[in-house]
């Protein structure tokens, strides 16, 4: 019986997860509200100061202070503060009374140690901890993971972060554990299962395994994106394509290229930007004034204005948007092509997002619109 119960619980909490709701932040009449997938309004536009959804819970102004709400528009957590950054790990840094301190989504203070020099937001379960010139990792229990013991620690992406020691580069992950010695001149932001770029006695290469695989050549490298095996690097001014054990996979040749996603690259000669596949083969002929990589089976290109293509190169959305980030920048974010079936566009007549047909969602334009987030 017990058994049984678990299985329910399990599937419960699978489709739970399978169909979280998704809200976007959008203005209409200078005020923010959100809208759920099919552009109808889940919270009204009833605020003057508003975030996205982050861990559930999303930022939002009355009165010249700053609280939380949650998908229903209810405030969870009573708008009391003077400035708030998103909630990451159940933890939020807000500024009251001029001092910074961490609440969970209860609205309760996290004790940390006092002899913190500065408070950073948490990221994948740890937040930064300086003391004095050295930094260390903090956890969601206000204990230390790792005691300071770094010059930097960046931003951690992928579960992993690049740190310095003294003149050297290497990456840990969110235990502290040092994956990746700091014994490199530079290193990669990005951690992948296929390799992290990194410079060793001058020369580029790739860090697999253990071992640095030398690039032939390489004056530049860029991260691997996404579970591609290729990523690109450059050479005596021209770009080709590399592995994990750093050999040239495609000679370098292009002026100009992104990663690879869904077996193909953006790669351009002069202004022209078309696709190769991994064999190094011009698939989609070079014609477009710029183009992106491909996500959900369409990559944006762009003529005048942008559109999107599928894999075979057949436009199935007109060159009539923009597709530059609205607010998005400011959270770092900066989405241009689709992402769980939708893709957010700009016009003359304002924000919306696009279905993969080419259909407005709602038949609605925004004064602006940010990205879908999943509210748990």
């Amino acid at each position: 019986m017990k058994t049984k119960h678990f299985l329910i619980l399990t599937l419960l909490t699978s489709f739970s997860t399978i169909f979280a709701q998704e809200l976007a932040l959008v203005r209409e009449g200078g005020n923010f509200g959100y809208i759920d997938t099919s552009a109808k309004f889940v919270i009204e536009t009833q605020f003057k100061d508003a975030k996205s959804f982050s861990n559930g819970l999303a930022a939002a102004g009355q009165d010249k202070k700053w609280g939380f709400i949650d998908a229903s528009g209810k405030w969870v957590i009573e708008p009391q503060y003077d400035k708030v950054k998103d909630f990451n790990s159940g933890f939020a840094l807000v500024l009251k009374d001029d001092q910074w301190h961490y609440i969970d989504k209860k609205g309760q203070s996290l004790e940390i140690p006092t002899t913190s020099d500065k408070l950073y937001d948490f990221e994948e379960g740890v937040a930064l901890f300086r003391s004095g010139e050295k930094i260390g990792l903090l956890g969601t229990d206000g204990k230390l993971v790792l005691e300071p013991t770094y010059d930097v620690i960046k931003d951690f992406e992928n579960g992993h972060a690049k740190v310095k020691k003294g003149e050297q580069w290497g990456m840990i992950d969110a235990s502290g554990k040092e994956v990746i010695p700091a014994s490199y001149e530079d290193i990669g932001n990005a951690w992948s299962p296929n390799g992290v770029y990194a410079k060793k006695d001058g020369v580029y290469g790739i860090v697999y395994n253990g071992n640095f695989n030398a690039i032939d050549g390489a004056v530049d490298v860029w991260a691997f994106y996404g579970d591609a095996k290729l990523t690109y690097a450059k050479k005596d001014d021209k770009i080709g394509f590399v592995d994990r054990t750093g050999k040239w996979v495609i000679e370098p040749q292009f002026d100009k290229a992104r990663a690879f996603s869904d077996g193909l690259a953006p790669v351009a000669n002069g202004k022209n930007w078309g696709y190769i596949n991994e064999k190094g083969e011009m698939v989609i002929e070079p014609k477009y004034r710029d183009a992106e990589v491909f996500s959900d089976g369409l990559a944006p290109v762009k003529d005048k204005d942008w559109g999107f293509i599928d894999t075979s190169g057949k436009v199935v959305i007109p060159m009539d948007y923009d597709i530059t980030a609205g607010l998005a920048f400011l959270s770092g974010k900066n989405e241009k092509g689709f992402i769980d079936g939708l893709a957010r566009v700009k016009t003359k007549k304002g924000w919306g997002f696009l279905d993969k047909n080419g259909k407005l969602l709602g038949d609605t334009w925004f004064e602006n619109a940010e990205p879908f987030e999943a509210v748990k």
